[in-house]
């Protein structure tokens, strides 16, 4: 069973990166390289790693990379600094999973009810009544500035859109599940498989692997 979320503040800086797997990549490769997350923080800010045109977005990004990789195990980290292209994007997708709450419950509450529901298109108002609901348990939401509401609605389609859930194009908001290659999903039953509900996987068939 999946650990309730609603009696912690989420996490929302996710809006300072999106997924961008050949950036986390680059954080994963470094941190293999010398196993320390301090040494990588200073390796990633003084080369100028994430390739950012100014020393404050370099700090914002590296923190928030940092952040989403150190909830990752050895093998997650390993499989995202040397995988294909599709094994990169599924970890990247993993590491926020891991980090924002807020994105693991719009997974599991609206994204995959949906699909198990034959609804696989995303309206605006599925997003509203997710925010809404969420806002009764979470002060922090009800805080935000329309402007930060707007980014995190933004941030959070751009990942969707990344992954593979939601379609390139914009105007295309059709739901499907995300690919998992299966070094991905390995890793993932080691570790735990409920995190398998953010790729939208029916609970039916989390339990059979």
């Amino acid at each position: 069973m999946i650990t309730p979320s609603e009696h912690k503040p989420y996490s929302l800086t996710f809006t300072a990166a999106s997924l961008r797997p050949e950036l986390a990549r680059i954080v994963a490769e470094i941190y293999l390289a010398c196993g320390d997350w301090n040494q990588t923080r200073e390796k990633v800010i003084s080369n100028n790693a994430l390739q950012t045109r100014s020393q404050s977005s370099a700090a914002r990004m590296e923190i928030e990379f940092r952040h989403r990789l150190q909830t990752l195990t050895p093998r997650q980290i390993e499989i995202l600094a040397t995988a294909p292209a599709d094994g990169r994007l599924s970890i990247a997708w993993l590491s926020v999973l891991k980090r924002s709450a807020f994105i693991f419950d719009f997974a599991e509450d609206v994204l995959r009810s949906k699909l198990e529901n034959h609804d696989a298109v995303l309206r605006h108002s599925d997003y509203e009544n997710f925010f809404n609901t969420k806002c009764v348990l979470h002060p922090e939401l009800v805080a935000l500035q329309p402007a930060t509401q707007a980014k995190i609605h933004s941030g959070l389609k751009t990942m969707l859109r990344e992954v593979g859930i939601m379609g390139q194009s914009i105007k295309d908001n059709s739901l499907r599940r995300p690919l998992i290659p299966p070094d991905v999903q390995a890793a993932i039953l080691a570790d735990n498989r409920r995190w398998l509900t953010g790729f939208l996987v029916p609970d039916k068939e989390i339990a059979t692997l």
